[in-house]
């Protein structure tokens, strides 16, 4: 067993710890004194010897197509308190559904974490459980293992290759995996050197705080391709996953999501990007939306669509499903919108007919009498003729004579400029190209009878198709 006293971390006595001003000395210092009190509180379980984790967070990363692993965290020390009305199981039960993996925080006193809300957690979910704290202890990895934890962390920002060693042979013993953090070139060729099997590129320096998401770019390429590729921290919306796919093979991700009133609608946002199923006219095909993995929902409310529905419809189909809805107008009354806006709480207006910038300013003084703040989205043709400058988003999607919309069919993506940054893209979008068209850079994605069976009636296993194959990067 590796003693308390004489323990060496970062090249220093635990019981002497210099204090260099760092937050992460500063952290690291403060663990000698926590890990007694645990000591003493969880005495008799430390005696105890655990069975070895059922669960493997190696093996779930290897059969993930992209991985996540996503973190209950209450605080930080870079943001302070991120979830006042933190609930840890309810949050690791909707994680349950997106993770390969799931990170609880331990640390009390910077992240105001707890063992407690580990073992809580791991009794709620069926994934693999990570304790995520700044091991420098086998009592730590001990107790990790007696409340449920599946896999621990271990930063060689912290450890030298000894006590690592050390505890990485506990671990084992335990049954734990080990995910191994590195945050530069001289701690990768530690963590290949020490046969890492999980290697975790931290983006954030815990030295002072700083982000920098070339972190993973540069080290990603240097690690041995049996191993397993995590990039960690400043992960905040899909466009930074889809950049950083190609060198991870997967993300634990945190802050961005917590922070987030609606964690279960900021999953799918993260891990499929803004995709929303336009044309729904039944309550069970908003379910199926969401359940594939769409964060938004379009109703059509311009009478000539064989998709419109009437307000009663949509508040039903609104109530049944967690997604952010937009309604979808044509040249309509701007009271008529505002008033639908506030009734059904919609997240956007999507306008589809000849609304010009003077319409836009009146539809948005309208809204804002209702007390909406709601997004307005202007659909534009592909080459741009219909624009204006004062929506708050643009749909580019497909044209032809005597129809603008709602075609079923696609146009060429490249004559869309930097505006696809900020801009659904719309139009024959379905299984067939679904993958291609998430690469091509635009906001978000906008599907409609690419997952149908007939106008207006979705196919819950062409939805899922879809959605799965978004994932594919």
């Amino acid at each position: 067993m590796i003693q308390q006293q004489g323990s060496n971390v970062h090249g220093l006595d635990i019981a002497g710890l210099r204090q260099t001003g760092t937050v992460l000395d500063k952290i690291v210092a403060t663990k000698p004194a926590q890990i007694a009190q645990l000591s003493e509180q969880y005495g008799e379980l430390l005696e105890q010897r655990a069975a070895p984790s059922d669960r493997s967070l190696y093996q779930a990363l290897k059969q993930a197509p992209t991985g996540f692993i996503l973190e209950c965290k209450k605080a930080s020390p870079s943001k302070g308190l991120i979830r006042p009305d933190f609930d840890p199981v309810a949050i690791g039960r909707v994680y349950d559904r997106y993770a390969a993996g799931i990170s609880v925080l331990t640390d009390e006193q910077f992240f105001q974490g707890s063992f407690e809300y580990l073992k809580a957690v791991r009794e709620a979910v069926s994934v693999p459980v990570l304790c995520k704290d700044f091991i420098i202890d086998v009592r730590q990895l001990r107790l990790a293992r007696q409340l449920g934890a599946d896999a621990a962390l271990l930063m060689l920002s912290v450890l030298e290759d000894d006590l690592y060693q050390a505890l990485a042979e506990e671990a084992d013993a335990l049954g734990l995996d080990i995910l191994t953090e590195v945050s530069n070139e001289a701690e990768l060729e530690r963590a290949i050197a020490l046969g890492a099997k999980i290697i975790g590129i931290n983006n954030r320096d815990l030295r002072d705080l700083s982000v920098d998401l070339t972190a993973t770019e540069r080290l990603a390429p240097k690690i041995p391709a049996d191993r397993v590729v995590i990039s960690e921290s400043g992960i905040y919306h899909h466009g930074q996953v889809r950049r950083l796919a190609p060198h991870a093979d997967a993300f634990l991700v945190g802050s961005s999501l917590t922070e987030q009133d609606d964690v279960d609608q900021a999953c799918r946002e993260l891990i499929y990007g803004p995709v929303k199923i336009c044309g729904l006219t039944r309550e069970q095909d908003a379910q199926a939306a969401a359940s594939a993995g769409a964060s938004f929902g379009g109703l059509i409310f311009a009478e000539r669509s064989p998709r419109c529905v009437s307000p009663e419809q949509a508040k039903r189909i609104v109530a049944s499903a967690p997604l952010r809805f937009i309604g979808v107008f044509v040249d309509q009354s701007k009271q008529q919108i505002a008033a639908l806006a506030k009734e059904l709480k919609l997240w956007g207006v999507q306008l589809h007919g000849s609304e010009d910038e003077r319409y836009v300013d009146r539809l948005r003084h309208a809204l804002e009498q209702e007390g909406c703040q709601c997004q307005i989205i202007k659909a534009v043709k592909p080459d741009g003729s219909n624009d204006v400058s004062n929506a708050d988003r643009r749909l580019y999607d497909s044209a032809k004579a005597g129809q603008f919309g709602g075609t079923g069919e696609t146009f060429a993506w490249d004559a869309v400029g930097e505006q696809r940054q900020d801009a659904f893209l719309a139009g024959g979008l379905g299984p067939d190209n679904i993958a291609e068209a998430a690469a091509a850079g635009f906001f978000g994605l906008d599907i409609n009878s690419g997952v149908e069976t007939a106008p207006g009636q979705k196919d819950p296993q062409l939805l899922a198709d879809c959605l799965q194959r978004i994932r594919q990067y």
